[in-house]
């Protein structure tokens, strides 16, 4: 894979996991590995959408499991069983890997695995494939244009759809801006 690990969060700057934060787990430095208020909210919309809306729960450490140790994910191909199971484990995984890790380590190995686009993984070889550079040297604009990569890889391509990343970039920077 296209992947270049970053083994220090002192090479990344404090923005990028800010902003993968402000977009994929607003309370991450506050819950223990699952979000019990994020499952409250996503079942919420899907009773009250009648199943038709679908939101995501998974809180960051969920999101490394889901990448790095359940990778047949996409398989599951609305199989409920099968994601229901997946996510319990993933749930108790999440719980037992917050215990283990400082959340730092936690959100710099989901920064180093999360797929962005173009064939990336990680934030390195993002930085370099959509800015030309290392993503110690990134901006604060480019960071919320990477972290707004990741909820649609190929929707929110910066080359190929940048009108829709920039849609993203400013939600991912108000967001930053509230938290």
């Amino acid at each position: 894979s296209n992947r270049i690990q970053i083994n220090s969060m002192d090479l990344i700057p404090k923005h990028l996991g800010e902003a993968f934060v402000a977009l994929e787990n607003e309370r991450f430095y506050q819950h223990n590995g699952i979000d019990i208020q994020g499952i409250v909210r996503s079942g919420w919309h899907f009773i009250e959408s009648m199943g038709k809306r679908k939101e995501g729960a998974s809180t960051i450490t969920q999101q490394l499991l889901k990448n790095t140790i359940f990778t047949t994910w996409t398989e599951e191909n609305g199989n409920m069983v099968k994601m229901v199971k997946r996510k319990l484990q993933e749930q108790y995984l999440a719980l037992a890997i917050s215990k283990e890790f400082p959340k730092d380590e936690i959100l710099l190995r989901y920064m180093n695995a999360i797929n962005l686009g173009q064939n990336t993984l990680g934030v390195e070889s993002a930085s370099q494939r959509y800015f030309g550079k290392s993503c110690s040297d990134l901006t604060l604009s480019e960071c919320a244009v990477i972290a707004s990569i990741t909820q649609n890889p190929t929707g929110f391509n910066p080359i190929h759809f940048p009108k829709a990343n920039a849609g993203r970039r400013k939600d991912c920077l108000d967001n930053m801006l509230e938290l």
